[in-house]
């Protein structure tokens, strides 16, 4: 069984709908017309980019332009975190501890997938490199996103509970506990909700894409089970490294809050 091809025509109608949501919330006042707009021509074009991109990779399997994709990938997702945030720390620490986490989570689950579980001849190939580090650092992004802005917007408006606490006689660490475990529910929640929904109420996107391609339904299966469970473990493992890290930078060495390291109105 062969896919079928996709003319410019055919999304050219699915653009359609973006206007449709577009003029939507432009007549409710709803402030999300820019967003949306802004936002569908932002996909179009880096896909297609990423598309020209991937079939020079493919064709050429160099473990140096592999690195370079790989580090512009984790740098943008490092940017795009921080970019949602309602409360960033106001220097550069939030940033490089974002990326740090995302680099400690999904560039090793990708790498140990890639050598030990689907061990790809070379490992480092971009067909399967690629894809699968995109998926995970996608994932960890929106996870990291929502715990942070989570843990940090709470924190900023619990101020007074959390310096009472200190002068209880807490440390940082127990004055901030109950916070950061909301932030890492609230961060696991989409894969969570990935997991327990994936077969009954949604066929994933992977899953999808390799059925419509003329794979076995069972071979699909397969791969999607392996990737739903690696952008959970990425996902859970990158936003404990960044609540941690973020959470440490909100005190000084005397464990003193210190909300002028997040960004104010």
């Amino acid at each position: 069984m062969s896919s079928v091809s996709l003319s410019v025509w055919d999304f050219v109608a699915t653009s359609f709908l973006i206007l449709i949501l577009a003029a939507i919330s432009l007549k409710q006042q709803l402030n999300l017309h820019k967003q949306l707009i802004i936002a569908a021509i932002r996909a179009t074009v880096q896909l297609l980019l990423i598309g020209f991109i991937l079939r020079w990779l493919f064709g050429d399997i160099n473990p140096l332009w592999l690195i370079l994709v790989a580090s512009v990938m984790l740098l943008a997702a490092g940017r795009e975190v921080i970019s949602r945030q309602q409360r960033p720390f106001t220097d550069s620490y939030g940033y490089l501890s974002t990326v740090l986490s995302m680099f400690l989570s999904s560039f090793i689950l990708t790498i140990a997938t890639l050598t030990i579980v689907i061990q790809a001849d070379p490992w480092y190939s971009p067909q399967y490199a690629i894809p699968l580090l995109g998926m995970l650092l996608g994932n960890t992004m929106n996870g990291i996103s929502i715990s942070m802005d989570r843990l940090t917007s709470t924190v900023w408006l619990q101020q007074q509970v959390i310096e009472q606490r200190l002068m209880l006689g807490e440390q940082s660490k127990e004055a901030l506990a109950d916070i950061k475990r909301d932030a890492m529910r609230a961060g696991m929640i989409p894969s969570i909700n990935g997991m327990a929904s994936a077969g009954i109420v949604a066929l994933p996107g992977m899953m999808t894409g390799q059925i419509l391609a003329g794979s076995s339904p069972i071979e699909a299966v397969k791969y999607q089970i392996l990737i739903l469970f690696l952008i959970s473990a990425g996902s859970g493992f990158g936003i404990y490294a960044s609540l941690k890290l973020g959470s440490r930078h909100l005190f000084d060495k005397r464990h003193r809050l210190r909300l002028e390291r997040l960004k104010s109105d």
